[in-house]
């Protein structure tokens, strides 16, 4: 008797632990999806205002211009690119015009330098919004002097931001340069547009309005190159644009590829538009869900089995170790209660890391290079325009001015790269460092100079790797190596590689200032710079990137002397088919 009581005890134990172990999984993909959320509307929102702040900024420039030609605005929107603002199509200056006024507005604008420029009004319209000035972010070659009048959601939105003197957002819609291409390509689009007015006006004064500055973003490509690299394949993301009651139209959707949404329900949140009510909705995938636990129930069942049919044998044969035994499986379960606080602990503390990284990352992006990039284009159009009438001594503090916004811009995207250079995902393909250094040396030495380098590169072997990531460790490398050289000196540099077993050792030697054998153990940590190189300009972040880059494709970096005077800077990377998500032969052949 007493021994069936140890077995059903034994074995209903065994099933309370494995349905303990299924919900503390439910519980903590619960808790993950809710993190990522989180992380992605705060990237998502901080996008958006980052978007309507350099659009009010391209705007009063704009306005600035006492009679606005067609370089100026070129120089005006110089900044924006692809890269900086996601999704973006182009950014353009659209005039609002009567059937009556084309061909004046046609003239006046070919004279301020669109020489190109042919109004195309829509046929049976009085009513008309033209583009006179563009710059096309997408690669896409798009004539200017269409009408956007057939673009219901467009001129909503124009006019919506002329009545109140602020940035619009618009109704998702399918761009009109877009509705030839094939449906399958066809995004859901909007626009933002600011009003522009003379720099004498008030924003209330109508008098003098001028157009629009308007920046035409992709939905789909917004979301999946802004969130692409913080939600990774964890979690699917649809963005609705919810300003009318009761109404919900999908802008965008993004799901990582290979990846299934789970059956957890899906986390949305409001994310506030100029003027339109968005709402994010983020589902989590099965990268982001545990993966069936049956292996571990498996083990659970088969331990639990064990330990019950141990406990029933000693119980039968010795009574008296019950106690013994019992102590035993309490040590145990104590044991796997601390492991399981100790593995919680560890996954609490990485998800605290990800999200300074991000909160890090999105300071650096919005807060400071915003008003920086608002204080270098004041302190241009300052030199340009009023540098003539200043004395030397004031021109001398605007240069002043803006080498300290130059060194700052360089300062926050060491930052940057340095917070982000160990926080993405690793996009591996073959790298031929040959060319990569080829590329670098003709950028770094273009420039007609004084003194032309002295640079000798021997063979270089073709990698696995993010070629992205490792063009910045050879820039940083040949870059430290050209700017660290004495002055009136002709720097020397000699590029290698030596193949050792499954990496390869790539050197980078100079004849410069040199580094002391008791500093070179310390200038890789972060903003710790050898004592030879003060006078010169860095931030002492270059070489710690360049150690977590390599150390994040499986490879060591380190520093020599030279015997000919100056130092050998060296970092080991696999060989093709060694590094961590290296390219199998089966997917070259693809």
């Amino acid at each position: 008797m007493l021994v069936l009581v140890v077995v059903t005890l034994g074995l209903l134990g065994t099933g309370l632990a494995v349905a303990a172990l299924r919900r503390a999984d439910e519980n903590r993909a619960v808790q993950a999806l809710e993190e990522q959320t989180h992380v992605v509307a705060k990237t998502v929102s901080a996008e958006i205002r980052r978007y309507a702040s350099t659009l009010d900024d391209l705007a009063a420039a704009a306005g600035a211009q006492a009679r606005l030609e067609a370089s100026e605005f070129a120089a005006i929107t110089a900044e924006v690119d692809r890269e900086r603002f996601p999704g973006a199509t182009g950014v353009s200056l659209i005039i609002p015009a009567t059937t009556a006024q084309i061909p004046q507005l046609q003239a006046y604008w070919r004279a301020r330098g669109a020489s190109g420029l042919v109004l195309n009004p829509v046929p049976g319209a009085d009513s008309h919004l033209f583009v006179v000035l563009l710059r096309s972010l997408d690669g896409a070659t798009v004539s200017i002097g269409r009408d956007l009048a057939p673009a219901g959601a467009a001129v909503d939105a124009l006019n919506l931001s002329r009545r109140t003197g602020r940035t619009t957002v618009s109704r998702a819609y399918v761009f009109l340069r877009d509705e030839d291409l094939p449906p399958e390509q066809r995004q859901l689009s909007i626009i933002a547009a600011t009003p522009v007015y003379s720099s004498s006006s008030a924003a209330a004064d109508r008098d003098l309005f001028r157009g629009w500055m308007v920046l035409g973003v992709r939905g789909g490509d917004f979301l999946r190159e802004s969130i692409g690299v913080v939600a990774r394949n964890a979690v699917a993301v649809t963005l609705h644009d919810t300003s009318r009651a009761g109404e919900q139209t999908v802008l965008a959707r993004w799901e990582p590829p290979d990846a299934v949404v789970g059956d957890i329900g899906p986390r949305t949140v409001a994310i506030d538009a100029p003027q339109r009510v968005w709402q994010l909705s983020v589902s989590a995938t099965n990268h982001l869900l545990p993966g069936p636990p049956l292996h571990l129930e498996a083990l659970t069942w088969l331990a639990g089995g064990i330990i019950t049919v141990l406990l029933a044998v000693l119980t039968a044969a010795v009574t008296s170790s019950r106690d013994r035994a019992l102590l035993r499986v309490d040590e145990a379960t104590a044991a796997l209660r601390d492991d399981i606080t100790r593995r919680e602990q560890v996954e609490e503390q990485l998800r605290r890391r990800e999200e300074e990284l991000v909160g890090f990352a999105g300071v650096i992006a919005h807060d400071l290079r915003g008003p920086l990039a608002r204080i270098s284009a004041y302190t241009d159009f300052l030199r340009e325009e009023a540098a003539p009438g200043l004395d030397s001594e004031h021109r001398e503090f605007l240069e002043r001015v803006r080498g300290g916004t130059t060194r700052m811009q360089l300062l926050l995207d060491d930052l940057l790269d340095y917070a982000t250079a160990d926080n993405g995902s690793l996009r591996i393909s073959r790298v031929d460092l040959g060319a990569v250094v080829a590329d670098i040396i003709a950028e770094r030495t273009g420039a007609p100079a004084e003194q032309v380098p002295h640079i000798a590169v021997g063979p270089l072997p073709v990698v696995d790797g993010d070629p992205t990531l490792l063009r910045q460790v050879l820039d940083n490398m040949i870059g430290n190596a050209l700017k660290y050289t004495g002055p009136g000196q002709i720097p020397h540099l000699e590029i290698t590689a030596q193949e050792r077993g499954e990496s390869w050792r790539v050197e980078v030697s100079d004849r410069g200032i040199g580094i002391p054998a008791g500093e070179r153990d310390k200038i890789f940590a972060a903003f710790t710079r050898a004592g030879t190189s003060l006078g010169y300009e860095g931030t002492g972040l270059g070489l710690a990137i360049v150690q977590r880059i390599v150390e994040r494709h499986g490879g060591h970096v380190g520093v020599d002397g030279n015997d000919h005077g100056g130092s050998v800077f060296w970092v080991t990377l696999p060989a093709v088919g060694s590094a961590p998500g290296a390219l199998s032969p089966a997917a070259l052949a693809v």
